[in-house]
C-alpha cells in the first residue's frame, strides 16, 4: 500500500467515526477565529471560549479591538497564558486589519501570513475554515498521529509535514481530515498517555500499531 492508498483510506475511516468533526474554537466571524487561534497557543480551546466572551463583551468589533491598549487586552487573556505577547500580536493585528484591509480578514494565504502573530497553521486554518480553501493545519495532534501513521516518516518540523502531506492528501479533503486528527488524538491516540490501539479503528492500517 502506498502512502496515498493508506491516506485515502485513512480519511474514509476517520470520516465513518468522526462524521461531525469541525473546529473546536467558538466564532462567528473571521477576525474571532484569528484572535482565538493565537490566545490557543499553550492553551485549551475550551478555556479560549471563555476567555473571548469577556473580551468581545468590552470590546465587540474589530475597530474596538484596535484601539485597546495592550494592557488592556493582557488584562483579559491572561488565563490563556503568555498575556503579554498574545495581547501585542491581537493589538497590532486587528489595527492591521483596520487600517489596511478596512476591517475585513483577507482571502489570501501569502496576505494572512504578514498579519502579527498568524504562521502558517494559523493562516491555514483561516483559509479552510472561514473560505472554504484547501488546507492542512499541521497541529500538534496532526504532527504526531501522520507520523505514527506511517503518513510522513520521522518529520516533526510542521512546514515540512505539511508539505509531505499536501503530496498525499487530495485538496478538498485536508481541512476536515486535520480536524479529524484532533479528534482522534484526543480520544484514542493520545499523547500523554499510552495509546488506545485496542479501539483505534485505523489499526490495520498504523505503522506504530505494528498490525
Amino acid at each position: 500500500m502506498t502512502k496515498k492508498q493508506r491516506a485515502l483510506e485513512i480519511i474514509e475511516r476517520l470520516k465513518q467515526e468522526y462524521p461531525q468533526a469541525a473546529c473546536t474554537l467558538d466564532y462567528d466571524q473571521a477576525w474571532k477565529l484569528l484572535v482565538s487561534v493565537r490566545l490557543a497557543a499553550q492553551c485549551t480551546d475550551a478555556r479560549v471560549n471563555v476567555v473571548v466572551e469577556k473580551l468581545y463583551e468590552r470590546f465587540p468589533d474589530v475597530d474596538a479591538l484596535a484601539e485597546a491598549t495592550v494592557e488592556e487586552i493582557e488584562k483579559i487573556v491572561h488565563p490563556c497564558g503568555l498575556g503579554n505577547s498574545k495581547a501585542r500580536d491581537i493589538s497590532a493585528c486587528m489595527r492591521m486589519l483596520k487600517f489596511e484591509y478596512g476591517g475585513k480578514v483577507p482571502e489570501d494565504f501569502e496576505a494572512l501570513l504578514k498579519l502579527p502573530g498568524v504562521g502558517r497553521k494559523s493562516a491555514n486554518l483561516i483559509m479552510g475554515d472561514v473560505f472554504g480553501k484547501p488546507a492542512i493545519v499541521t497541529d500538534t495532534h496532526c504532527i504526531r498521529l501522520v507520523n505514527r501513521m506511517g503518513l510522513v516518516d520521522g518529520i516533526k518540523e510542521p512546514a515540512k509535514v505539511e508539505k509531505e502531506l499536501w503530496k498525499i492528501i487530495p485538496p478538498e479533503e485536508g481541512s476536515d481530515f486535520c480536524h479529524r486528527l484532533v479528534e482522534h488524538g484526543r480520544a484514542v491516540c493520545t499523547a500523554r498517555t499510552t495509546p488506545y490501539c485496542d479501539r483505534c479503528c485505523l489499526r490495520d492500517l498504523c505503522k506504530k500499531a505494528g498490525v
